[in-house]
């Protein structure tokens, strides 16, 4: 996986201001030949995960002990991933709260050059240490804007 995400770039991704490039695996396959509906939840959260990383929220976590726990997650499958291929995964975050913001993820097959899915999470700010909601740090707030206001 390489979490360089200045490095690609592609039509179907423009908007998302963090994109992985992932490497479809055979063991991903099951029984019906295409690629498990579980792995794409995988490939999301592999973008979800690139993303904080380049917004700095893990550095926020260790430092405050408050961080992202996701709440709710779904996916619409539009077309079949299969062994071999690559996926571009495209992360970006649409609607940010006080306490909580939304994630949109849109995975594309470099093989078929077309959208396999489509997702969106909800992502809560949590306190680890206390164990409860925490307010969405503004350090943190005012990176993810400059992230998404640098793609438009």
């Amino acid at each position: 996986m390489d979490n360089n995400a200045a490095r690609w770039t592609h039509p179907l991704l423009t908007g998302f201001p963090v994109v992985l490039e992932i490497p479809v695996a055979w063991g991903e396959m099951d029984a019906f030949q295409h690629v498990n509906n579980i792995i794409y939840f995988r490939y999301f959260e592999s973008g979800r995960i690139a993303y904080f990383e380049r917004a700095g929220l893990m550095e926020e976590m260790a430092e405050s002990g408050i961080g992202p726990i996701l709440a709710s997650a779904s996916c619409k499958f539009k077309f079949p991933l299969t062994y071999p291929d690559r996926v571009l995964v495209g992360t970006r975050v649409g609607e940010i709260g006080t306490d909580r913001f939304v994630m949109y993820y849109r995975i594309v097959s470099t093989r078929h050059d077309r959208v396999a899915a489509e997702g969106d999470g909800v992502i809560v700010s949590y306190d680890y240490r206390m164990k409860q909601k925490a307010e969405l740090p503004a350090a943190v707030r005012n990176r993810i804007e400059a992230m998404e206001a640098s793609i438009r």
